[in-house]
């Protein structure tokens, strides 16, 4: 980690550098992600770390206090931390091995700036659901610009051999495309922009459900999960994409391997709800792994009534 911030040019002069940058970096990064929220935060977890931190800091004049926190931070080129930090991240990826990566766009709430005419913020995320890190964001103006982001933050990424989830948004045939040349990975939440793709999955599903999926070469897994006054069944059906018809514009989803019919029935304390989900898959078939791997990534909420099929 060290090593790393190195390549961050000290914006201070000689004469006032009491504490090294490399040192003033780390404790900054640990601090925020300990829940820091501000540089006296920060101060105050150097302070209360002290003995650990020396043991692979210099710390030649102790902890810094707030205000040199918050003076390097002001002056420090932002676009070279910001790669620095990612490659740090990165390391950490691929010493620990995350392996399931949702993509995903969320508005930051209070964000907007009305008098200044400034909309909320909208940051299209990667995230390691085993290892809860942020592998990397893009800012977009809105949702409907996350089509473009995915591919850029994707870019910023080493995804061989990771599984990629991404919701509707993302379900475009040249991301799924550029994950399956990177040597990755998609599981791709299938809905109604792709209106005829969609309908025929839906209808073939939704009649071979009827039959039991009787001669039909299918895995199958099932699980159910209380808490919170609720009960919630997940059904989970994965068929090769060789049981189905010739699906609409078959060719241009590159590596496509598998079709997954998600069903999710929740048992509240005043309601049932049901829900009905498909997703493609460049994976083998294997219900299982997908119905975990779909509940990591891509498990949105339940409308709160009535029976929806997307």
């Amino acid at each position: 980690m060290e090593l790393i911030f190195s390549e961050i040019e000290d914006p201070r002069v000689e004469r006032t550098r009491v504490h090294l940058l490399t040192d003033i970096l780390i404790i900054a990064i640990l601090s925020v992600i300990a829940g820091a929220n501000g540089w006296e935060d920060m101060e105050n977890y150097g302070l209360s770390k002290y003995e650990w931190l020396e043991q692979f800091l210099a710390l030649p004049e102790g902890i810094p206090s707030a205000d040199t926190f918050r003076r390097v931070f002001e002056r420090i080129n932002p676009k070279v931390f910001e790669g620095c930090f990612r490659r740090w991240v990165e390391s950490i990826v691929e010493t620990v091995g995350a392996q399931v990566i949702p993509i995903d766009g969320k508005t930051l709430k209070g964000s907007y700036n009305r008098t200044l005419g400034k909309t909320a913020l909208h940051l299209v995320s990667a995230w390691s659901s085993e290892y809860r890190l942020v592998l990397g964001q893009v800012k977009v103006a809105d949702k409907s610009n996350e089509i473009t982001a995915i591919p850029a933050l994707l870019e910023l990424l080493d995804i061989a051999g990771c599984i990629i989830t991404i919701d509707a948004m993302g379900t475009q045939t040249a991301i799924a495309s550029q994950i399956f040349n990177a040597k990755a990975d998609y599981i791709l939440a299938l809905k109604g922009n792709h209106p005829t793709l969609h309908t025929q999955v839906k209808d073939w599903f939704l009649a071979r459900l009827a039959f039991g999926f009787e001669g039909i070469t299918n895995s199958y897994d099932e699980r159910v999960e209380k808490g919170h006054h609720r009960t919630e069944k997940r059904q989970v059906w994965c068929v090769p994409v060789s049981q189905l018809p010739l699906l609409h514009n078959h060719s241009d989803w590159v590596g496509l391997k598998c079709l997954v019919m998600v069903v999710r029935v929740r048992h509240l304390w005043n309601k049932t709800t049901r829900e009905v989900q498909f997703y493609l898959t460049s994976l083998d078939c294997n219900a299982l792994e997908e119905e975990s791997r779909s509940q990591n990534g891509l498990n949105a909420p339940l409308p709160l009534t009535g029976v929806r099929i997307n």
